[in-house]
């Protein structure tokens, strides 16, 4: 049986809006990461970017459950000695709420090539405006 291949027509992707308004992280990540990939069109196929274009609104209301707002820490590291910082939850939401949708779905994408042109597809958004309103994004429900 051979591999079915999709013509990658980028006239066809589609435009969506998530709202994250009371979402729960992880369940909108995956829901956002499907979209991302393409996992919700019958042309699905692994290898190719099929997927199509998602943006986040409202990303500093995105709710975790249990006691992760004060536990679950972010690292980074600027290369230096010494150089590592801990960030809980509730600091990130407050400087870069972004950034807590943007890190979620990009351990949901894979790690190669692939996964960096899909996370180019993302676009969040910290209040319920987006300058992409002239591409008609369908309106697309998260899943709580």
């Amino acid at each position: 049986m051979k591999t079915y291949l999709p013509k990658n027509n980028l006239d066809q992707r589609k435009w969506h809006v998530i709202d994250a308004n009371g979402a729960i992280l992880g369940r909108l990540a995956v829901q956002v990461a499907d979209i991302l990939r393409g996992k919700n069109k019958p042309v699905f196929t692994p290898h190719l970017d099929a997927g199509d274009f998602v943006v986040v609104i409202n990303a500093e209301k995105v709710r975790l459950t249990g006691t992760k707002e004060l536990d679950k820490e972010f690292m980074s590291y600027s290369g230096w000695k010494g150089g590592e910082k801990y960030r809980t939850v509730a600091q990130v939401r407050a400087k870069q709420p972004e950034k807590l949708i943007t890190h979620a779905v990009k351990g949901m994408v894979p790690k190669n090539r692939l996964g960096r042109v899909l996370m180019t597809k993302l676009k969040v958004y910290k209040g319920a405006k987006h300058p992409h309103s002239a591409q008609q994004p369908a309106v697309a429900a998260p899943a709580n």
